[in-house]
């Protein structure tokens, strides 16, 4: 992992790219950044690079690639696109984003190794279908608590690289040098890296090995790009293939897919593969379950059976957010935090932005922004959390979703579906003939629409099933003008 004076191409210039770039740059590579957008759509990051970078926008040339001694890929660029395809024929290493802060990190004299071949800095690393953002964050929120220090980030919006830059040039100002850096001499003081993974970042990795790492859940997703669940199914699974046995894994033993990667890959007594533990809303597990209205830690190395926390002290409801607060607590408590740090971030989080979040009550009627929710399993799972009948409002690109397995959920608990957005239809012939269907040409009316249709004691959920990027920019964006069109209604005078 030699990077000065390395030749090193930068391929897609979303958060993860611009990252990639400056910090490369800063130590000392010669780097260049391609994207198919032209630079006119991309003003805001190209701001963000360092003069010493060189562009090529508005396609990917062949040469760039071919004149490279490492590709980093972006997590959106598909590692089959022609211009990779070549350099790897051609024996060009080609990583990630993800692989590139790890090896960085790895080979930086951050502290002291606690043993031959162990990561100076462990990785605790959040990968699944749904719940991604907040498990890593909550766990974060844990680690802080108990007094370590961490660099937070990856797919959640924040690179790990971008992170990186940041907390070094913070460190290399404390220390007074300006001179370029080396990943053998830059300083950098943390505890833990704490990450949130996508599937398409595990796609590009190599020797990425977290020291505690968990899959959530896996439910169909991104099937536009995967050709089966089987496949996205293994790009999930990459998450531990590279850890040993004295790493941990912390499993959903509630979901299927989860359980049949355990069944796959493991073996008991396996000195090979991480120590397993798991979370359970169902059932009792070693590691962190759910019974009769409180959460147990049954960890044999840390606490057998004790309660943890009553579940309505929790302060992020919902059935998949109770799942995400035992996952969050079971890496945690491995990675020596206290129980009481860990049940006191519980108390304390408030959750995030998009998150089946609370917008306003309006003439007994509350309106839920669940944006994030861009797959049916998350879809699913939001309106479970809800015991009152709910007015869904749904629809935008389809991600090659089945949207048929909605059905039996939404006869049961949905008055209305109100669609938007590219998928509509196919949304309508799947759920139409279930509950009161309704199309609206854009969100506004949707709003409008629900608020019709909603009675007293209902909820209005925004939870699309759908990406954003037909009508939105991204799902923040959807988010954010769904509250602001909401904050606009006004009391009825009845």
């Amino acid at each position: 992992m030699v990077i000065k004076g390395k030749k090193i191409t930068v391929v897609g210039l979303a958060r993860s790219g611009a990252g990639a770039a400056g910090l490369l740059s800063l130590m000392g590579a010669e780097v260049t950044v391609t994207d198919k957008r032209p630079e006119n759509e991309l003003l805001d990051m190209v701001k963000e690079l360092g003069p010493s970078v060189k562009l090529a926008l508005g396609g990917h040339p062949e040469e760039v690639f071919a004149a490279a001694d490492l590709i980093v890929v972006s997590p959106g660029v598909p590692l089959e696109i022609r211009p990779i395809a070549s350099a790897k024929a051609k024996g060009i290493p080609v990583i990630g984003e993800l692989e590139l802060a790890f090896q960085i990190i790895e080979k930086a004299e951050c502290r002291e190794q606690s043993a031959e071949g162990e990561n100076p800095i462990p990785f605790l690393a959040v990968t699944g279908s749904n719940g991604k953002s907040t498990t890593t964050t909550l766990l974060d929120h844990m680690m802080r608590k108990a007094g370590f220090n961490t660099v937070f980030g990856g797919n959640i919006g924040n690179a790990l690289t971008e992170e990186i830059l940041k907390a070094v040039k913070s460190e290399e100002l404390k220390a007074g040098s300006n001179e370029n850096l080396s990943p053998f001499t830059f300083h950098l003081s943390c505890d833990y890296v704490v990450a949130e993974v996508s599937s398409f970042q595990l796609e590009s990795i190599e020797s990425f090995r977290p020291h505690i790492a968990s899959i959530l859940n896996i439910t169909p997703d991104h099937m536009d790009r995967y050709h089966s669940m089987t496949e996205y199914r293994d790009a999930k699974a990459a998450i531990y293939l590279n850890q040993r046995g004295t790493d941990f894994l912390v499993l959903n033993a509630d979901d299927s897919e989860v359980l049949d990667l355990y069944t796959l890959h493991f073996r008991p007594g396996n000195p090979d593969r991480p120590k397993v533990y798991f979370f359970s809303r169902n059932r009792e597990v070693e590691g962190i379950y759910y019974k009769d209205g409180k959460v147990y830690c049954n960890m044999p190395d840390i606490s057998c059976n004790t309660c943890l926390i009553k579940a309505d002290e929790i302060r992020i409801k919902g059935v998949h957010n109770l799942e995400n607060a035992m996952a969050a607590s079971a890496m945690a408590l491995l990675a020596n935090c206290s129980l009481e740090a860990v049940a006191e971030s519980m108390k304390e989080f408030k959750g995030l932005e998009h998150r089946l979040e609370l917008v306003r009550e309006l003439d007994g009627v509350k309106y839920i922004n669940d944006s994030k929710g861009t797959n049916v399993g998350a879809v699913v799972k939001s309106i479970e959390s809800f015991p009152e009948p709910v007015v869904l409002i749904a629809g935008g690109r389809d991600k090659a979703g089945d949207f048929s397995v909605l059905r039996e959920l939404v006869s049961q608990k949905v008055r209305a579906v109100i669609l938007i957005g590219e998928a509509s239809g196919k949304i309508k012939d799947a759920l139409g003939d279930v509950t009161d269907t309704l199309m609206a040409k854009d969100l506004a009316e949707a709003v409008t629409m629900s608020r019709q249709m909603a009675k007293k004691g209902d909820v209005v959920l925004l939870s699309p099933a759908c990406a954003s990027f037909d009508m939105f920019r991204d799902y923040e964006d959807r988010g954010r003008q769904f509250k602001k069109l909401v904050m606009e209604l006004k009391y009825s005078n009845a």
